[in-house]
């Protein structure tokens, strides 16, 4: 009998638990789907919307406010960046070049634009890859700037990866308040909005910089670029890299002249579908890096390999160990005729 009760209650106990396991998951996955749901939302609104806004950006424990225009028009995004403290430096995009004001320097930088992200400091965009890399929650609802707005929290699932907490205005979908976070939950990076206005339409002269560039050196930097081609063994121009961070694939190859010189530099990117690290490829032609191995700047991390007649540099906002795996993995297979050319 009493063999017979312990059976049973072992059953029912099973199922409880098995109850409450799926009940668990499902809570789970719904979290999951609503957070991806919000990311959706919030890359729209920053792609699609017109706004004003004013915000602090925060790094290395400086704080600098910073005022974005970016106007969105018959598919057409044209933005401008100011630095509201000190130096006065602006930014003036549009979809085929970018224009750097330098008031302290007095000089007009204008090159052509490779980053099709916003200016907006820090915000993680979706990409359908995200789940498979990182845990995806929206943990809780609260007030930022006066306003309704859910937090999302994307949490990386290795080593290999920064974090994310991003608060989002429920009526707009548009960040209020965005942090970059590293192993241990320390802020490393924090953009915070004092003031934002969504516009119907956006007047010309607030994309104008309020800078004169009277008297000023004005620079293009003309980068000449082709694509690389990946061949069948998965190689770029000869070289391949040797087992990189989990999640990292390659999204984009093209060979560049920089810096006015006639050396082509490789130009290698990796990414995760949210995190992404550039490599360059250049010939010691060039001038030696100022420092070998692992260096910091700001939020990245740099690392710079000795590759035989190269040097290989890996940088990004990732954790140092990520830099260090794709710059160490990256190989020339010398012997093909790929890398000859």
């Amino acid at each position: 009998m009493l063999g017979r009760c312990a059976i049973s209650f072992d059953h029912r106990a099973s199922r409880a638990l098995i109850a409450l396991l799926f009940g668990l998951t499902a809570l789970t996955t719904h979290a999951a789907d609503d957070a991806q749901a919000w990311l959706e939302r919030m890359s729209h609104a920053l792609a699609t919307r017109s706004y004003d806004g004013q915000f602090v950006h925060v790094l290395n424990g400086r704080a600098e406010n910073m005022r974005i225009v970016h106007r969105f028009e018959n598919g057409v995004v044209t933005e401008r960046l100011a630095s509201l403290d000190g130096s006065g430096r602006e930014l003036v995009r549009t979809d085929s070049q970018v224009t750097y004001y330098l008031p302290d320097k007095r000089k007009v930088i204008v090159e052509r634009r490779t980053d099709p992200n916003s200016l907006v400091a820090n915000i993680p965009i979706y990409s359908p890859q995200l789940v498979a890399y990182y845990e995806l929650s929206a943990p809780r609802s609260g007030r930022m700037l006066d306003r309704p707005a859910q937090l999302i929290a994307i949490m990386p699932r290795d080593r290999f990866r920064y974090g994310y907490r991003v608060w989002v205005d429920k009526a707009t979908a548009m960040p209020l308040r965005s942090e970059l976070r590293d192993a241990d939950d320390r802020v490393i990076e924090q953009m915070v909005f004092s003031e934002l206005r969504l516009l119907s339409m956006v007047k010309p002269e607030l994309l104008q910089p309020a800078v004169s560039a009277d008297g000023f050196q004005w620079i293009r930097q003309d980068v000449h670029a082709r694509r690389l081609v990946v061949d069948a063994r998965g190689r770029i121009a000869g070289w391949t890299v040797v087992n990189p961070p989990d999640g990292f694939r390659l999204t984009a190859s093209q060979e560049q002249n920089m810096g006015g010189s006639n050396a082509r530099v490789r130009h290698i990117v990796f990414s995760d579908g949210l995190a992404s690290v550039s490599i360059f490829i250049e010939p010691k032609v060039q001038p030696r890096p100022d420092r070998l191995g692992l260096s910091r700047v700001g939020a990245s991390f740099a690392f710079v390999a000795d590759r035989q007649d190269y040097w290989v540099t890996a940088v990004g906002e990732v954790p140092a160990t990520t830099v260090e795996a794709l710059a160490r993995g990256m190989k020339l297979e010398v012997d093909s005729a790929a890398a000859a050319r």
